[in-house]
């Protein structure tokens, strides 16, 4: 058996590092300080979150981040950049990018259901993210990119974007509707031709319309999407690509992370490496808290007493803590674990983000 994978060949070597996790294990930061450290080797590093809330820009000290790589300055002698995906701003240049002409990214962009597609439809933000991945990765020359996933359930979405949007583009009606005849909807099997008439007859005949435009305006790039959903499915399955699963010692985080590693492996995918965030610190090792001196029976406590009884609780505390995410670290095994301490306050500049990188690679995994 191979040696596993440190985080420490991960930031110098994989060219994506996926961060996954539940919400509120400190998910975001971790993808920031993978980034941060790369940056710091020396290479070209890009940190993308599909998550919509603000917390990577409130991790870089940014008010906010666009759908375009910023660059961070900083003293290190490679380049950080980082981005927020926006799912409508992402389709909206592949549909300028990849159209035959002007007039056909008009049409899409005017077109009723692409506009109910890029602002409502469950799944798009997923797509983007795939798509938004293939761009950085084949297109934005850097050395790693590192994607900070929404709460695991949803970062399974984003794994499985490849897949669903393949079968979707083979589904025999999409076929149908992207012939851009109407020998389209004749050549229809009939439960096909009964979903759109019983379309027309609830919401109208002119939203079915909408959708015969909208697949017929979309002809010719089918393939492109069909290509790269193929491409990022490849690159989800390399060696390159690295995933990290962070997890808090909670029982919800750890239920998630647990559920997350078994569709991982379910995909013929496996956790590179697991950080836990926000443990409460350990102080003493089990031979130094055994030679401390024990209180003395009918004697008044004294100083001494008391921060020997502080020791021990915290360290019952530690126990507990590594009792509670001990089926998870079996979960992953060969891949290491490491161990992140809770902090005094939350990270919220680039001064606070090196405290956790410096923190998450001076740490040996075990």
């Amino acid at each position: 058996m191979t040696e596993p994978t440190t985080i420490d060949q991960v930031a110098l070597h994989r060219s994506i590092i996926i961060c996954c996790g539940s919400g509120g294990v400190g998910k975001t930061t971790t993808a920031a300080a993978f980034a941060l450290q790369a940056a710091r080797l020396g290479r070209n590093a890009c940190v993308v979150t599909i998550d919509p809330a603000r917390r990577l820009a409130n991790s870089l000290g940014l008010d906010e981040l666009t759908n375009r790589p910023t660059l961070i300055e900083g003293d290190w002698p490679g380049e950080l950049h980082a981005l927020m995906l926006d799912p409508k701003g992402t389709f909206d240049d592949l549909v300028l990018r990849y159209s035959d002409t002007a007039e056909q990214a008009e049409e899409i962009r005017v077109n009723r259901i692409y506009r109910n597609l890029t602002g409502t439809l469950s799944g798009t933000q997923e797509y983007m993210a795939m798509e938004k991945l293939y761009e950085l990765v084949e297109e934005g020359g850097f050395d790693v990119v590192v994607v900070d996933t929404p709460p695991s359930r949803n970062a399974l979405d984003f794994l499985d974007a490849p897949r669903r949007l393949t079968h979707f583009l083979e589904n025999r009606v999409f076929q149908a509707m992207m012939t851009p005849t109407r020998v389209g909807l004749r050549i229809m099997g009939v439960a096909a031709q009964t979903l759109l008439r019983t379309i027309a007859r609830v919401a109208g005949a002119d939203i079915v319309g909408d959708a015969v435009a909208f697949f017929q305006a979309f002809e010719g790039m089918e393939e492109g999407f069909r290509n790269r959903a193929a491409r990022v499915r490849e690159l989800l399955t390399e060696q390159d690509t690295a995933f990290v699963l962070v997890a808090s010692p909670r029982p919800d985080s750890v239920d998630e992370a647990v559920h997350f590693a078994d569709k991982l492996a379910g995909s013929q995918m496996s956790v590179t490496a697991l950080v836990v965030n926000r443990l409460q610190p350990r102080f003493a090792d089990d031979a130094q808290l055994a030679s401390l001196p024990d209180r003395v029976e009918g004697c008044p406590e004294t100083p001494l007493d008391q921060l020997v009884d502080n020791l021990r609780g915290y360290t019952a505390a530690s126990d507990r803590e590594e009792q509670a995410y001990a089926d998870l670290v079996t979960k992953v095994m060969p891949a290491p674990v490491y161990r992140v301490p809770l902090l005094n306050s939350d990270v919220h500049d680039l001064d606070g983000l090196a405290i956790i990188a410096d923190l998450l690679f001076a740490t040996p995994g075990g």
